[in-house]
């Protein structure tokens, strides 16, 4: 964390609230450290009027960088235009765990609020000494401390900081304004960086330049588990302005210009001892099978043997998903500038501050000497939780002694991805005589547990999970991480226990929920989809599904067109409504949401990494296919308003109900359902032919 002399010397002149804010429920949920106890600035008022917001939070592309400034906004009662966020710089910034789990605006959006909240009653203090008039007299409106009675008798925030240097900290007694005072924050805001990214000025790590910036390119292995036996650069080294550099099996030729670089890199020699035997694609859920580990129960209640004597009918189905990769349009990427003493790194990350431990361990230098900065991020989807270029490109700096600059190829991209886990998930599930459920037994092998806790009533029920212990590739989080494969069979058996019941599927649902805000998004769906709910399969291609996830409730309808003959699917439309408590911005949640629903087509109908002994077979979305505009459905998003309920998670919870939602829509369509993700044209033939 940044010390106070070094962010004073830094942060220029003006207001500057410090802050120290009690974020340990923040820490309790990620079970990681909790936040600093002592002082971190959240914002400056500068001495021309403009507010700057500290975060570490950062900007991939989910809206925060608009979000958190409303909020700040709406406390300080100033134009929006006149903040500028300042994200996830280690030497500027409130330490932070890192950007994901759909946490900004859950979290660190009530501790941007309290500040703002405090720094607002630190402007009115200063107007009124200013002024001669009390506090409980002032207002404040478009960056100014005004009397209320007299509106004319005013001082701009500008001229309160002004040749000044006032440095505040927050007492923790201020108040937010109440939620029916607000005027920005609950309205739509166009993107503040909108204009930068349309026009191009917007930079992103492999954009940097500094002055005699080397590119680096790496020597890299052909599969996964090779062993690098001997390498040969002599060739490489007679290239006009090249440099080669070697720390280990860390091998990297560099020039000031990347092609350059690039194609010295193909004249090295280098002979690999490569793995002959692994598992494959098409071998995985064998392999996986082989490698059981003891389940953990999440969690339980009752008695399952209960509840199977009690049913008059049971169902058990297994469903399967493969490995998906992260896939953002932006490939990793780092400039590092390594000197004697200090380090800094601009890098493409999720998570500045955890970097900047992984570099200072790497060099053996303590973090105060490390800087991190991290630009716009082009998408991360949890994949760039993981620094692998970031380190590289400061080893290579230091070794070098000039600043570098490390960007991944699309196939550097899916070689060491760290994919979304292969899973299987058993179901077995019973109905009573008043069909309902009469047990709901759940087991997860390989996945992850979250989004696995059962929303529907059923009083005899037990889930567990099993660890990847075996995994044959790296995995990590992806977009809800593992939640998009629980919901898929979660909302796939529902539907099957709503068929077996012969009841369709919203009526089904209902009958089985309590929880008023699930029955609210339901409804809220079903009544702007429109379309009569009927027991499936109906033939008309309609599927429902819901969800939870991040503190957020969603519900979608879908509507399909399938080809019989050829398994080709097209989403025509989905409907999708969320329950997210407050909403900050309904713009940016609403582009959230189809964004979500947008990828989400991918891990459903096609998305899947091919792989073998090793070897990562897509290397760019020539095989790896990713959702195209063609794709895209109507989409209608409903925010269901229920601002009494702090901010929740946006990022990802209406994706992890698409491949349940349009698994149950093809089954109305052609009465055969599809149990492994994704549902390719070939599984969906294949379980047409076999029905």
């Amino acid at each position: 964390m940044t010390t106070r002399r070094a962010f004073l010397k830094i942060g220029g002149g003006g207001i500057i609230v410090l802050c120290t804010v009690d974020l340990s429920m923040l820490a309790r949920e990620l079970e990681a450290q909790e936040y600093p106890t002592d002082f971190n600035v959240y914002l400056r008022i500068g001495e021309d009027g403009r507010v700057t917001l500290f975060t570490g939070k950062i900007e991939m592309g989910q809206g925060v960088y608009t979000s958190l400034p409303q909020v700040l906004a709406e406390e300080l009662d100033v134009p929006l235009t006149s903040i500028d966020p300042v994200m996830g710089d280690t030497e500027l910034c409130p330490w932070d765990s890192g950007t994901s789990g759909s946490r900004t605006m859950r979290f660190f959006g009530p501790a941007l609020r309290n500040a703002a909240a405090t720094a607002r009653q630190v402007l009115l203090e200063l107007g009124s000494e200013g002024l001669g008039v009390p506090v409980e007299a002032l207002a404040t409106r478009d960056g100014r401390v005004y009397e209320a009675a007299n509106p004319d008798h005013s001082v701009t925030y500008a001229e309160l900081a002004r040749g000044r240097r006032i440095e505040r900290t927050a007492r923790g007694d201020a108040s937010p304004k109440p939620l029916e005072e607000h005027a920005v924050c609950g309205k739509p805001a166009l993107r503040l960086d909108a204009a930068l990214k349309v026009t191009g000025r917007a930079r992103y790590a492999a954009d940097l330049r500094l002055p005699d910036l080397l590119h680096a390119k790496l020597l890299r292995p052909p599969a996964h588990g090779a062993r690098l036996l001997d390498a040969d650069t002599s060739e490489v080294e007679e290239v006009e302005g090249v440099r080669v550099v070697r720390d280990g099996d860390l091998i990297a030729v560099l020039h000031q210009h990347p092609d350059v670089a690039e194609s010295a890199l193909e004249r090295v020699r280098a002979r690999w001892d490569t793995p002959m035997e692994g598992v494959e694609d098409g071998t995985l859920f064998t392999h996986l099978e082989s490698s059981r580990s003891r389940p953990q129960v999440v969690t339980e209640a009752g008695s399952i043997e209960a509840g199977r004597a009690e049913a008059t009918r049971v169902e058990e189905r297994t469903y399967r998903a493969r490995y998906v990769a992260h896939a953002p349009i932006e490939p990793h990427a780092a400039m590092a500038s390594v000197k004697e003493d200090t380090a800094t790194v601009w890098a493409s990350t999720q998570n500045p501050f955890p970097l900047r431990a992984q570099i200072a361990d790497a060099l053996k230098w303590p973090e105060e000497r490390v800087r991190v900065v991290t630009p716009f991020v082009g998408g991360a989807f949890g994949g760039k939780n993981y620094n692998a270029q970031a380190l590289e490109a400061a080893r290579i700096s230091r070794l070098a002694g000039a600043p570098v600059s490390v960007a991944w190829s699309r196939r550097e991209e899916f070689f060491y991805d760290n994919f979304r886990q292969a899973a299987m998930v058993h179901v077995a599930a019973g109905l009573g005589r008043d069909n309902r459920l009469a047990f709901w037994e759940y087991a997860n092998r390989h996945g992850t547990s979250r989004g696995s806790h059962p929303v529907y009533d059923v009083g005899d029920h037990r889930v567990t999970f099993e660890g990847g212990r075996d995994h044959p590739l790296a995995t990590g989080a992806w977009r809800a991480p593992g939640a998009n494969v629980n919901h898929f069979a979660i909302e796939s058996h529902i539907d099957v226990m709503a068929a077996a019941a012969g009841m369709n599927p919203l009526d089904f649902r209902l009958a089985n929920l309590q929880d008023q805000r699930m029955r609210s998004v339901l409804r809220a769906v079903a009544d702007r989809c429109g379309v009569e709910m009927r027991s499936a399969p109906s033939g008309r291609g309609f599927g429902l599904a819901c969800g939870i996830d991040a503190g957020t409730y969603v519900a979608a309808t879908a509507e399909v067109e399938v080809d019989r003959d050829r398994g080709a699917v097209r989403v025509a439309r989905i409907v999708c409504a969320q329950d997210m408590g407050e909403v900050i911005n309904p713009e940016g949640a609403t582009l959230q949401v189809e964004g979500c629903l947008t990828m989400g087509l991918g891990y459903a109908l096609s998305e899947e990494v091919h792989f073998g002994r090793g070897v990562i077979v897509d290397q760019n979305f020539d095989s790896y296919r990713i959702p195209r505009f063609s794709w895209v459905p109507e989409i209608e998003v409903v925010l269901v308003d229920n601002p009494d309920i702090g901010p929740q998670g946006g990022g990802e919870p209406a994706i992890v109900i698409v491949g349940a939602v349009l698994a149950n829509a093809i089954h109305d369509a052609l009465g055969v359902r599809v149990y492994d993700l994704p549902m390719t044209p070939a599984r969906i033939r294949r379980a047409v032919a076999e029905a």
